[in-house]
């Protein structure tokens, strides 16, 4: 018999993904939840790229208090005509000079550079712990994602498995003359089409471990999906919500960011402003032979005259920066606010839906699935109603794994959005 080409091709996919796991199986690390947190926290790139975003902000803390550098200079005699000689510094024909300056910064500048860049340290570890909030989402909802999708598969596997021995008993029935083609032909369309969509869930599957081992940065680690039901919330409404928007209000970064931006831009105002006050040098010169007397000394002092420059235009641009950064905290207080709401309302409806579901559901279905295929091997029932009960098996049990899913992505939103886990 000819072999089928999509048949063919879908083996020896699904043999590819078995051999290269299995070649790899001595090589993995197997991960649960807990362990790949730990390992995501201290090999995560992203966040190690962002912990030296905090480290160069308390660099900048320690130039913003350095003091200006004193200035000397040096002068010398290049050609003394006289005596006719070159670079002539000698005390008694040659002529030489110092001078020595200081910059003085006033009206309290560096003291307000400083806190302005304390302030931006203390940006730069909000948007770190933002990053390890969003990054530490993405990886709890993969680890629900895969084991939700493990269990899809394994569903798939039952029925292939079924199929496949019904499908060889009706090859051989087919080859006596006992059923007819059309029915051979249906069998085997219907083992085809589960074992396509099983390798799409396989793929999904794979995909979801790639983007774990990229956020643990091991190209050998693969998470071991084991959900601890007892440790999963009995029910969302056992949160109080205005507790939960508290606790937002506490532990969401982003919303520490927006508010400490204000504070950010009101020490940048009155930096602006101090920056109107000149600052003055002051200074000391000696001269040995080119002043009014031989061995002359002065002292200097300097300062611009603010006529024209007084900063205007930065002193207005900072204070306008303090008006928009109130209403960027008032957005993204709102958003804190929707978020919450949004994801406890999520988890609610969810959580509803769930409960509606009788829990001895799948394992009815598993046993009538049994049932109606021993039936249908007896001829007890028709063609048509078994792969109609098949497909109704299939999409039921993807339907639970699905909304088993969603009550999972639910609480993790809900995680998210009050800024800790709540489990």
């Amino acid at each position: 018999m000819t072999p089928n080409p999509l048949r063919h091709l879908l083996l020896t996919g699904f043999l590819a993904v078995c051999v290269h796991f299995c070649s790899h199986a001595q090589d993995t690390l197997r991960y649960g939840l807990p362990d790949a947190e730990k390992q995501f926290v201290t090999s995560n790139l992203q966040l190690l790229a962002e912990r030296y975003n905090i480290d160069i902000s308390r660099a900048q803390v320690i130039q913003a208090s350095l003091y200006a550098n004193p200035n000397i200079s040096f002068s010398g005699n290049l050609y003394n005509p006289d005596q006719k000689k070159y670079l002539d510094i000698s005390n008694k024909t040659g002529e030489w000079g110092w001078n020595v300056q200081q910059l003085i910064i006033l009206a309290g500048k560096r003291n307000k550079q400083v806190k302005l860049a304390q302030g931006d340290t203390r940006q730069a570890e909000y948007n770190f712990l933002d990053l390890l909030r969003t990054l530490r989402y993405t990886l709890r909802s993969d680890f629900y994602n895969i084991y939700y999708t493990e269990n899809s598969i394994n569903a798939y596997k039952t029925q292939v498995s079924s199929l496949e021995r019904l499908n060889a008993a009706y090859q051989d029935l087919l080859a006596k003359g006992a059923v007819t083609l059309k029915d051979a032909v249906r069998i085997k369309s219907l083992l085809y089409s589960l074992e396509a969509e099983q390798t799409s869930l396989q793929n999904q599957l794979n995909d979801l471990q790639a983007e774990v081992q990229l956020l643990l940065h091991n190209d050998r680690a693969y998470l071991v999906p084991q959900v601890d039901s007892a440790s999963i919330p009995r029910s969302v409404a056992d949160f109080n919500y205005q507790n939960l928007l508290d606790s937002a209000y506490t532990n969401r970064y982003d919303l520490k960011f927006a508010e400490n931006a204000i504070t950010q831009n009101r020490l940048n105002y009155s930096l602006q402003r101090a920056l109107r006050v000149p600052d003055i040098t002051l200074g000391a010169q000696f001269d040995k032979r080119g002043s009014f007397v031989n061995n002359a000394s002065f002292l200097s002092a300097a300062i611009d005259l603010p006529f024209f420059n007084r900063n205007q235009g930065n002193i207005k641009a900072a204070k306008i920066s303090v008006d928009q950064s109130r209403a960027a905290l008032d957005l993204q207080r709102f958003t804190v606010e929707n978020d919450v709401q949004k994801a406890y309302t999520k988890a609610l409806n969810t959580e509803k839906m769930l409960r509606s579901l009788d829990p001895a559901f799948r394992d009815q279905f598993e046993l009538l699935l049994k049932g109606v295929t021993e039936n249908f091997q007896k001829h007890n029932i028709s063609l048509i109603e078994f792969t109609d009960f098949y497909e109704s098996y299939k999409d039921n049990i993807l339907q639970l794994n699905q909304l088993g899913y969603e009550r999972m992505q639910a609480l993790e939103d809900l995680n998210f959005a009050v800024g800790k886990p709540l489990y």
